[in-house]
């Protein structure tokens, strides 16, 4: 995932993040979108909080637990 310290939607798809993986046992990374490169930057800070599922992005602002379920099956 892709977000920022203080952000309120950032933590809400952090959860759903953390219950689904634990309950797959997949790992998940955070990473701090305000030390990110500039290309990132331009390209998702809009959009944070941003999720990955190998590397593609899957989903942003909101995270859709039965959609993340699905995609890490």
């Amino acid at each position: 995932m892709l977000g920022k310290p203080g952000c309120h939607l950032c933590d809400d798809a952090l959860a759903v993040i953390a219950r689904v993986c634990a309950d797959l046992g997949a790992r998940y990374e955070v990473r701090d979108i305000t030390v990110a490169d500039d290309e990132e930057k331009e390209e998702y800070w809009d959009k944070i909080p941003v999720v990955f599922v190998d590397g593609e992005q899957h989903d942003f602002w909101r995270v859709d637990e039965r959609r993340l379920r699905d995609a890490l099956r």
